[in-house]
């Protein structure tokens, strides 16, 4: 483990780690309150396991799915895309498709059912990491200048094989148990030794995390960086001839089904029912934070603030009936899951940015120059304090305090160097936005669109008796 320049030997020895530790902690606390137990696990057999590991077989199942999602995020304020569950859904996914797997080798099959299985029985923190690094976009993985900066198969021996290379972003992988690798869409051909699916233990010989810049200097200082315990530190994995055993060997070999696989087996659909839970989540506290800036200013007794607020309040909406939609159209899968509809999740993935954008937006908007001149967490506790206090309060007897860390709040959220990852992470969390828009154009069932258009293109005459669109011939039929 490698963080700004140093060796790490003790993660919980580095506060930014050890504070995203002791989130991620905090999240698997929660399984054991009895508050939250039905909500976040699952009994089977007198066992409990987590409900997002539970594959959905019904509509039960795949709501209560939808709820621990939204458990867990709100106990992170949908700022932790990484948290435990969403690796979890991916693997389900995954063992729930089989026999997927099983068309380019019957033990890859077994290998990622087995897997799950353990994943069950031990509830470890999963991480992945999927997408290659960027050299040289206009390039397929085999063509880049150097053939072992994509992650790929240097040789297969009898143990396993042996892998070389990188794969990025991999968020929380510092503080998880395992990392799971698999290949995300854009292989070309020549690129098979590049297609490789599998899952090692973070401890495995040879494998590098180097993490970025921690963006929280002091994860202690709550008032002035209140949302420091979700800082949630990405690292580039570094693969120097790492052996993988043939038993955590789900897949390799094949282009066309390394494209296919993310969606084919619905990783993409069951990941996304997690994303637009947790994006909503997030939308709450964003528009929370609109809302109550202007309540603490007076503000909102203002037309065009009143304007603003009801945008993100619509958005907010919007991205709550996104989630409904999603659970509601679901359906079956060829591998008998219920799975969540990938036209609401698209839609929303590729509009959420935006939303969050305006959200920000606003946030600044409404917090003006006072998000810049809020005294430091340290004046609260001086000497100074009570002869400045009164220059700080907020309308109708706010108190000074109060305000002060409301603003600090929405700095932390929205211009801080944690705020900026932030949305830059929202930007980027299903993938290029461009291609998000593309998918959802070539997935969509456009044929009742058409047939529309076809109906309003011929219009019934008048006197005729016939539904609007529709011949005379059609109507008596």
């Amino acid at each position: 483990m490698w963080l700004g320049g140093k060796r790490v030997d003790d993660v919980l020895a580095e506060p930014v780690l050890a504070s995203a530790a002791h989130t991620v902690a905090r999240l698997y606390d929660q399984q054991h309150d009895p508050v939250l137990r039905d909500v976040l696990t699952y009994e089977n057999g007198g066992e409990r396991y987590p409900m997002s590991l539970a594959v959905p077989r019904d509509a039960r199942t795949l709501r209560r799915r939808g709820a621990a999602f939204r458990t867990t995020a709100e106990a992170t304020f949908g700022l932790v895309g990484r948290s435990p569950d969403f690796v979890n859904a991916v693997v389900t996914a995954f063992a729930s498709a089989s026999g997927f797997f099983d068309r380019a080798d019957p033990r890859f099959g077994r290998n990622v059912a087995a897997f799950h299985t353990a994943c069950l029985a031990s509830d470890r923190f999963l991480s992945h990491a999927a997408i290659n690094p960027p050299l040289s976009r206009a390039r397929s993985s085999s063509e880049q200048d150097d053939p072992y900066v994509h992650l790929r198969i240097v040789r297969e021996t009898s143990e396993g094989i042996v892998v070389r290379g990188a794969k990025l972003i991999g968020t929380l992988v510092p503080v998880a148990d395992e990392i799971v690798v698999f290949p995300l869409p854009k292989y070309h051909p020549g690129d098979e030794a590049y297609t490789v699916a599998f899952a090692v233990p973070v401890a495995t010989p040879g494998l590098r995390i180097v993490c970025r810049e921690p963006l929280v200097t002091d994860p202690d200082r709550l008032v002035s960086t209140p949302l420091a315990p979700f800082e949630e530190i990405d690292a580039t994995c570094v693969f120097d001839d790492v052996l993988v055993p043939w038993d955590r060997v789900f897949f390799h070999g094949d282009v066309d089904a390394a494209n296919r696989m993310y969606d084919v087996t619905t990783a993409r659909h069951h990941t996304g029912q997690h994303g637009i839970v947790r994006g909503a989540v997030k939308a709450e506290l964003l528009t929370g934070i609109a809302v109550a800036l202007a309540e603490m200013s007076g503000t909102n007794s203002f037309l065009h603030v009143q304007e603003m607020l009801g945008e993100v309040l619509g958005s907010l909406e919007l991205a709550k009936a996104g989630i409904l939609a999603a659970e509601a159209d679901a359906e079956m899968s060829e591998w008998a899951t219920l799975t969540p509809a990938i036209a609401p999740v698209l839609a929303l993935r590729y509009h959420f940015p935006r939303m969050t954008s305006r959200m920000i937006e606003v946030i600044q908007l409404l917090g003006g120059g006072s998000l810049l001149s809020t005294p430091s967490e340290e004046d609260l506790n001086s000497e100074l304090w009570p002869a400045i206090e009164r220059f700080f309060r907020g309308a109708d007897g706010v108190p000074a305090e109060h305000r002060v860390r409301l603003l600090k709040l929405a700095w932390d959220a929205t211009g801080s160097a944690f705020g900026q990852r932030q949305m830059q992470y929202e930007r980027y969390h299903s993938g290029d936005p461009v291609r998000l828009a593309a998918a959802q154009y070539f997935g969509y069932r456009t044929t009742p669109l058409l047939e529309t258009v076809d109906r309003a293109l011929r219009p019934a005459p008048r006197g005729t008796g016939t539904a609007p669109g529709a011949t005379p011939q059609e109507a008596h039929s």
